[in-house]
């Protein structure tokens, strides 16, 4: 009686292709440097740098709200621009239902400081508790205003 030998094994490839991976991962990378860019919900604006600015964690929370002016008198609440007029009545929606009545302001350094105030006023007399004007750490040591 003879035994057969089986050579199954040596048949079998074990190296593995990379190369579907490989194409998976591109597109999933092109797909978020596409993406990255759309995900940012703030208004393009040249905060005004201060020496002693304080960081502000909660202002970049998504249900934060936050009032943009722009330089050239524009006023958004979060991306959508809002009529001035109206900005007290939508802000007083927004904040029905929260228990923190803070509003950010995100004023371009080289906005009209009488839009900036007219907005501040709408807001507060909307029954905003806290408004805080959000500003830019200066970089590098100046000293003395040099």
């Amino acid at each position: 009686m003879g035994v057969a030998v089986r050579d199954e094994g040596r048949k079998v490839n074990s190296n593995i292709n990379v190369t579907p991976m490989v194409d998976v991962m591109l597109v999933l990378l092109i797909i978020f440097m596409v993406i990255t860019p759309m995900l940012q919900n703030k208004v393009a604006i040249d905060l005004a740098k201060a020496d002693n600015a304080t960081a502000m964690p909660d202002a970049d929370k998504e249900d934060a709200v936050v009032i943009a002016v722009t330089r050239d008198g524009a006023i958004y609440l979060g991306q959508n621009r809002v009529d001035p007029s109206q900005l007290g009545s939508q802000v007083r929606d927004k904040l029905e239902d929260k228990t923190d009545k803070t509003v950010y302001f995100r004023a371009d350094a080289r906005a009209q400081f009488k839009v900036v105030e007219d907005a501040i006023d709408d807001v507060r007399t909307a029954g905003v508790e806290d408004a805080v004007l959000l500003t830019q750490r200066r970089e590098g040591n100046q000293i003395g205003g040099e």
